[in-house]
């Protein structure tokens, strides 16, 4: 008796097109396999104007590691100009470590183009914000953290900030920073908090 050979038709899964990115949007969310939901963000990152989107699901998703790591990689590979930086930087004001580290490893990746929104920060009224592009600073490794670290002491006047600043420079300063660290024990004379920061920090550089 002869055999008959069956042949199966294996089904190939076809992802639509997308004219606008909305659309790519709706198959992202509406997507349950995870071969759809990574097509979906490939082609959410061709449309102007998807950075924003893109940094928001990694927030709705940070359950999800495989594909908030996929979004960073997306993000990482775009041109600076189409970069959400801003919006990168606010993850690292959140709670869940991975999340800030995924933040902190696409910061890396545009280097000088971050500098702005960092300066931006340093010089504005609100004394949070200070603080927050100060340990951007610190976390990115930015190749110009000290030089601008250095710059924020000597004028600055918030002892919280000021002390934030000192705490990073005891890990990168140097040997010439040590007069402007003294000089904060008299900008702050009588706090008990400001003297041992400065000496730990002076103490840290000297090794």
């Amino acid at each position: 008796m002869a055999l008959i050979k069956k042949h199966i038709k294996q089904e190939i899964e076809e992802f639509p097109k997308f004219s606008i990115l909305k659309q790519a949007i709706d198959f992202f969310e509406s997507s349950e396999s995870l071969e759809s939901r990574d097509y979906a963000i490939e082609e959410i990152a061709k449309f102007d104007e998807s950075g924003k989107y893109l940094i928001s699901a990694i927030s709705k998703n940070h359950s999800d590691k495989y594909i908030c790591t996929k979004i960073a990689s997306v993000i990482s590979g775009m041109n600076v100009e189409n970069a959400p930086i801003e919006e990168i930087m606010n993850l690292l004001k959140l709670e869940n470590a991975y999340v800030r580290n995924l933040g902190i490893s696409m910061l890396r990746n545009f280097g000088d183009a971050i500098k702005y929104y960092i300066v931006k920060f340093l010089i504005g009224e609100d004394r949070d914000l200070r603080i927050f592009a100060i340990n951007v600073l610190g976390d990115v490794n930015f190749h110009e953290s000290r030089d601008m670290m250095i710059e924020l002491l000597e004028t600055e006047k918030d002892i919280n900030v000021a002390m934030t600043a000192v705490d990073y420079l005891s890990e990168i300063g140097e040997m010439e920073d040590i007069p402007l660290l003294e000089s904060l024990k008299q900008r702050f004379a009588g706090d008990f908090y400001a003297e041992f920061a400065v000496d730990n920090a002076i103490k840290s550089i000297k090794g």
